[in-house]
């Protein structure tokens, strides 16, 4: 588990992170999300324990990152915006020496070292040195080094940066793979990215977090107003006689339809129950079946947008 609590970065006057404070538990993928600047990097880099923070702790399946930095970056894997590679290595070699690097037992880093190449996909390329691999290949070989010592928690900066869409849709794969053993937190600035693959988010903005939540529970808390599509084998006055009973509805439009079986409308509710069951019923009850029937929502983007504005 990581416990963050009101963790604070200041550079002179510039206030990059401004006293954020969440927790993350395993089996779920984790994302920030934040414009350029928004803090995201810098949050992950005091999580790392590349970065002192000004004030606030970081606390680490109980260990804090300040006061014990060792037992605390054990227990964590890190990939950069920027893989930290060797180009002159080949991927099996550079493998190794993380492992040593991160203290891995010496009987124990043979397996350690095919156990992340076999789930990153680079066991194929592990006698090629470094340089010569692809763009994607060299994202793969920096996930390897992130989860060579099997840490609890894999921190992901920008981990689809530059990669194409083939490219990302593998890197979503591995990442996905990892839900279900540890604790996965990623940052990108990319909505699709984080919408894709993430089961909580929080939104960062000027270093202040400005929402937490799945992203469905942040559509629906953003969207004030329901909006429903409904098409009917009926008429539109027999329309327009069951909306007319029915509370908190602010708005009727009628949709041509090229489909002579039925009318097609929309309608705006400002209730904050769902209005989708109510409808149903004084459709059904006034004679006329449900042809089709959907609630439009916010996208992610629409919501960020809102946030970060």
């Amino acid at each position: 588990m990581i416990e963050v609590t009101g963790l604070t970065k200041k550079y002179g006057a510039h206030c990059a992170v401004d006293d954020l404070s969440f927790t993350a538990e395993k089996g779920k993928i984790y994302g920030f999300l934040g414009p350029n600047g928004a803090g995201k990097s810098t949050t992950m880099n005091i999580m790392t324990g590349y970065l002192a923070a000004t004030s606030g702790t970081v606390v680490i399946d109980g260990c804090d990152i300040l006061s014990q930095p060792e037992e605390a970056k054990a227990k964590i894997g890190y990939l950069p915006e920027i893989p930290p590679l060797y180009p002159e290595m080949t991927v099996l070699e550079y493998l190794r020496f993380a492992a040593e690097l991160k203290k891995l037992p010496a009987d124990g880093r043979k397996e350690a070292v095919a156990y992340s190449m076999e789930k990153t996909g680079v066991a194929g390329v592990q006698n090629r040195l470094i340089r010569n691999l692809s763009k994607g290949y060299r994202q793969r070989v920096g996930l390897a080094q992130a989860i060579v010592s099997n840490p609890e928690i894999i921190i992901l900066d920008e981990p689809t940066a530059g990669l194409d869409p083939e490219q990302q849709k593998e890197m979503f794969d591995y990442i996905r793979s990892l839900r279900e053993e540890h604790i996965v937190i990623l940052s990108s600035h990319i909505l699709s990215d984080i919408s894709a693959i993430c089961d909580y988010i929080w939104i960062l903005n000027k270093g202040r977090l400005v929402a937490s939540d799945t992203t469905k529970n942040l559509r629906m808390r953003m969207t004030t107003a329901q909006r429903i599509t409904c098409m009917v084998d009926g008429f539109p006055e027999q329309v327009e006689k069951v909306v007319a009973c029915m509370s908190g509805i602010s708005d009727l439009m009628f949709i041509p339809s090229p489909d002579e079986r039925g009318v097609r409308f929309t309608l705006t509710s400002e209730a904050d129950e769902d209005v989708r069951a109510q409808l149903s019923r004084v459709l059904v009850t006034a004679g006329m079946g449900i042809l089709e029937m959907s609630r439009d929502e916010q996208s992610l983007e629409d919501v960020f947008l809102t946030l970060t504005s």
